[in-house]
């Protein structure tokens, strides 16, 4: 499930129907559910890709400077010399780390989930206090009708 659903799920449950309160209110334990479970997986799916990231980054190290075994390299189908002939020294290796397209498309990914999970964790939020929506929705009406 990706941002764009979890988006288009929120715009349709996030609705009140201000008629029928009483519904809108048992509605927010389903919707709790719903999201909570969505938000564990997605955290889950982070702290995955994680720590796929540091092994990545471990063997992009060892890549970059030489340590890599050659079965290894043609194991993961990359570049004997990843320098093309340069001399590069150590302390610039991370210049090339962060430029690799690897660790920029896993990096990526680790973005889009953590904003996923804000966005879960925003809909959370507002699911918990829904009820307190409803409450304010209703004592509006009092105030309206004179009580």
């Amino acid at each position: 499930m990706n941002l764009k659903n979890i988006q288009d799920m929120w715009k349709e449950d996030s609705v009140i129907d201000d008629i029928e309160l009483d519904a809108s209110s048992l509605q927010v334990p389903r919707l709790h559910a719903k999201y909570t479970e969505i938000l564990s997986n997605k955290k889950l799916e982070l702290i995955r890709h994680e720590r796929m990231m540091k092994e990545l980054n471990k063997d992009k190290w060892l890549w970059y400077t030489g340590k890599m075994s050659k079965e290894d390299i043609e194991f993961r189908k990359w570049e004997y010399d990843p320098f093309d002939g340069l001399t590069v020294l150590k302390s610039d290796y991370d210049k090339f780390t962060g430029a690799d397209k690897d660790v920029q498309d896993l990096n990526d990914k680790i973005e889009y989930l953590r904003i996923t999970v804000d966005y879960l964790q925003d809909i959370v939020s507002q699911i918990t206090w829904r009820h307190q929506t409803i409450k304010n929705i209703i004592e509006w009406r009092k105030f309206m009708a004179g009580s």
